[in-house]
This record gives C-alpha cells, sequence and structure tokens, in this order.
C-alpha cells in the first residue's frame, strides 16, 4: 500500500501531545514505512507558555520552560518553517522554511494546531510602542527593557522622566496580565535597593481591563481576593477601562486619564493564528469551527484542535458553547484528535472530545497565588504549592520538571541579579516586531499558487 503522510502543523501543547500520541499508537506502520508522519513547527521545542512571567521576572531561565522537540519526538519527520497557507481541495500545505525558501507538502491526513497569537485592536500607536508575552523573545525583551528603565531612571536629573521611566502599564485583566503583573511588580521592588536614587514611591505598577472583575472564571469570591492582594501590593487596578492612545512617553485611557509612562505590556487575549483565517472556512469566534471529533466540516481527513479550534464543549448546556483556550484543553484534545486520525486510517468510528474542567490557577509570584482546582478555592501558600504542582505535572519531560524545580531553589535562596542579558538591543520589541513576521496566504492566494503550478 502507499505510504500515508500525516502533516501536523506546530507542536504547542497541542500539536506536540498529538505526534507523541501518534508515535505510540502507529509505532509499528511508522517503522515499517507504511505512514509517516511530519511536525512542521518554526522552532525545535515547545514553549511552556503559563510559566512566561517567570522567565521575565528572573525566577526562570528561558531554557527551563521549553520541551526539546528533539528529545521529545522519536519518529516522527521535524520540518523547520512556518505553514503560511494550506490547500483544502488539493490536501497540501504551503510551507516557509526558516532558510527563507517556500515549498509544498502534500498530506493524506492533516492535524492542524498553529496556536495563538497576540489579540490587537485598531488603538492609535499600539502596534509601535507595545510590549508583549507571548514567546520567550517577548519575555526576555521585557525584562531587560524593565529593568534599562530603572537604570535610566537612576541615572537622570529630570524629575518628570525619572517618574514616567518608573510607571509600568499592563493592558489584560486575564491569567497572563495578571500574573506578568505581579510578577514583574515583585522584580521592581527588589531591584530597588540597586539603585538608590529611585525613591520607592516613584515605583508604580497598573493594570488595566476594559471587564468589570478580574479573572472571572476564577469566581468573584477568589477574583476579589486576587485584586485584594494586589493592591495591597501597592498595584493599581483600572477596570471597565480601555486604553485610547498609546504614544512613545503616554497613554491614554477611555476614561479620559493620562499617564506618562515608556512601558505598556499588552496582554489583552488571544486570538487563533492567521493561518486558519485564511482558509475559506466557517469561523466561530475567530476560531475555526470542528465538530466535537474535531474533525473539519466538509474535510474528513483534516482535524484542528487547541487555540486555533472551537471545539464544542460536551460538558456545558447549550449549542453554542465551545471549549476555551487554554493548555489544559489543548493537551487533552491532542489525545483524542491523534486517537481520530489512527481511527480514520483504520476505519474505525471517531470519539468526541469531552473533558470537565479541573479548574484555574494563578502565580502572583512569592509565595501568594489563588487556585480553584477541583471546586475548591485556595489562596496564599497553599495555592502556591498546587499551582505549582500543577505546572509540573503538565510540563511533558521529566528534565524540563527538574530545571524548573533547580531554578525555583535557586531563586528563593540566591534571589536575583537584575542582570540585563542585551541580545535584543536595538530592537523596538513591540508585539508587531516579534509576532508579524510571518506572511501567510489567503485562500485566494492559495487558489492562484495552485493554478501556476
Amino acid at each position: 500500500m502507499a505510504q500515508e503522510r500525516i502533516v501536523v502543523v506546530g507542536a504547542g501543547f497541542a500539536g506536540l501531545e498529538c505526534v507523541k500520541r501518534l508515535e505510540k499508537q502507529l509505532r509499528a506502520e511508522i517503522d515499517r514505512g507504511d505512514v509517516e508522519v511530519v511536525v512542521v513547527s518554526p522552532n525545535d521545542y515547545m514553549l511552556y507558555l503559563p510559566l512566561l512571567p517567570q522567565i521575565a521576572a528572573g525566577v526562570l531561565t528561558t531554557q527551563s520552560v521549553t520541551v526539546s522537540l528533539p528529545r521529545a519526538i522519536k519518529r516522527a519527520h521535524r520540518l523547520p518553517g512556518t505553514v503560511v497557507g494550506v490547500d483544502l481541495e488539493n490536501s497540501s500545505c504551503v510551507v516557509r522554511k526558516i532558510s527563507g525558501e517556500v515549498v509544498d507538502l502534500p498530506y493524506d491526513r492533516l492535524v492542524l494546531a498553529p496556536g495563538s497569537v497576540t489579540r490587537k485592536f485598531d488603538i492609535p500607536g499600539l502596534d509601535e510602542h507595545a510590549l508583549g508575552m507571548k514567546n520567550l523573545a517577548e519575555a526576555a525583551y521585557l525584562r531587560d527593557h524593565v529593568l534599562s528603565q530603572l537604570e535610566l531612571a537612576n541615572a537622570s536629573t529630570d524629575d518628570a522622566e525619572r517618574a514616567a521611566r518608573c510607571q509600568f502599564v499592563v493592558v489584560g485583566g486575564g491569567y497572563a496580565g495578571t500574573e506578568t503583573a505581579a510578577c514583574m511588580q515583585l522584580l521592581t521592588e527588589s531591584a530597588l535597593k540597586r539603585f538608590p536614587r529611585i525613591e520607592p514611591g516613584l515605583l508604580r505598577w497598573t493594570l488595566v481591563d476594559i471587564a468589570p472583575r478580574l479573572m472571572p472564571e476564577l469566581g468573584r469570591r477568589l477574583g476579589e481576593q486576587a485584586l485584594d492582594l494586589l493592591r495591597r501590593r501597592g498595584i493599581e487596578i483600572k477596570l471597565e477601562t480601555g486604553v485610547e492612545e498609546v504614544t512613545e512617553s503616554e497613554v491614554t485611557f477611555t476614561d479620559g486619564t493620562k499617564l506618562p509612562t515608556r512601558t505598556l505590556v499588552w496582554t489583552a487575549g488571544v486570538t487563533s493564528s492567521p493561518l486558519v483565517k485564511n482558509l475559506d472556512v466557517d469561523l466561530v469566534r475567530g476560531r475555526v469551527k470542528v465538530g466535537a471529533d474535531l474533525q473539519l466540516p466538509g474535510y474528513e481527513r483534516v482535524f484542528a484542535l487547541g487555540d486555533c479550534a472551537a471545539v464544542p464543549d460536551l460538558t456545558q448546556d447549550g449549542d453554542d458553547a465551545i471549549c476555551p483556550p487554554t493548555a489544559q484543553h489543548a493537551s487533552r484534545m491532542a489525545t483524542t484528535a491523534a486517537d481520530n486520525v489512527v481511527a480514520s486510517l483504520h476505519g474505525r468510528p471517531l470519539t468526541q472530545y469531552k473533558h470537565h474542567d479541573l479548574g484555574l490557577v494563578v502565580d502572583l509570584g512569592g509565595t501568594q497565588a489563588v487556585a480553584h482546582p477541583l471546586g475548591l478555592e485556595l489562596k496564599g501558600a497553599t495555592a502556591q504549592m498546587v499551582t505549582r504542582g500543577y505546572h509540573l505535572f503538565a510540563l511533558p519531560l521529566m528534565r524540563t520538571r527538574m530545571r524548573v524545580i533547580a531554578n525555583w531553589i535557586l531563586h528563593l535562596f540566591g534571589g536575583d541579579d537584575f542582570l540585563r542579558i542585551g541580545f535584543l538591543s536595538g530592537r523596538k520589541g513591540t508585539v508587531e516586531d516579534f509576532e508579524g513576521a510571518d506572511a501567510y496566504l489567503s485562500a485566494d492566494q492559495i487558489r492562484e499558487r495552485t493554478k501556476a503550478s
């Protein structure tokens, strides 16, 4: 029989777990050469996104939150590049390799797990001045940027400039924004003893969100406890407030107030990869519509999962309920997707994805956290133990877990040296700078490419 090629797009939570499951389920077929599994990813690692705020805060090193694909993937072929277009009618992907070369990659089965990108809005100055927190480069840059602002403030003789450089704004009251503000506030507070010319009262972190509550998924009581804890640490919380304009030296809020600052971190949610938005298929809230079996309607050999897919949530009432774009769901969807790919190869019926949420954890830095595991409401040191235990359990490889544990212990007893790496100096470091590099092909461009070939 002819070799069947399974292409997996992306190597995040969903993509990597799917590949590992396929390798396990199809081990004999892969070894015989009956099946080829190809995973396309621009990086040679999977990034554990929930711990990015600790990278920016210097608690963890960049290597400790990455999972090596060469170690994790045993039998699948890795193609270093980005899928910039998919020709669903002709079963082929367009791949831009990291060398810049563009090639076609035909498939027999396709698994779409390209993940998500930072969601942006049409706000004047946002593209030019907002920093992100969605990948390693952004986290490393944010740390360098924040420490450089403290150094410049310490060296400045202008009171207005010094105050502006000590003001930091984080937009987005979800998990990424809240954890970023909380962890970075502890970093700057600890760093002040190294900058004697900065008065503690000048340091100010502001967390902004358009919603009326902070992290509503936690529940009212835990959300209010987190809000109170952050405010007692000196973080200003502005709810029901948005951003109207951003300049190099100032941010204007929708309530009319202006805040002099050189730092605005944009974490106001995510949106699915541009790849799926250009597929010319049905979308739900910006994500590609699939069935509970993760199959793309009309294309029985194409599956989608993770942040890019609108998967029906069978645990909720109502036909319009879809699973939230979380790592918890992505990693579990991967098992269902892989099993259904194998079932489609062997002519067996597909299974439906159904997962009851295990709860949520939020690390607020140091010994402070709030958690809602299995219906329990926890805060303080107990919640921090549960939070870190959850992260360790979710990391795929034992060596990665050991690196994280070693980093936590080292930071606990050794503290931070407050060093700037400096390798990203000269870059603006904005969301557009780090996340807008790939040009994805539209459905019309794909059709033109097909005609030309």
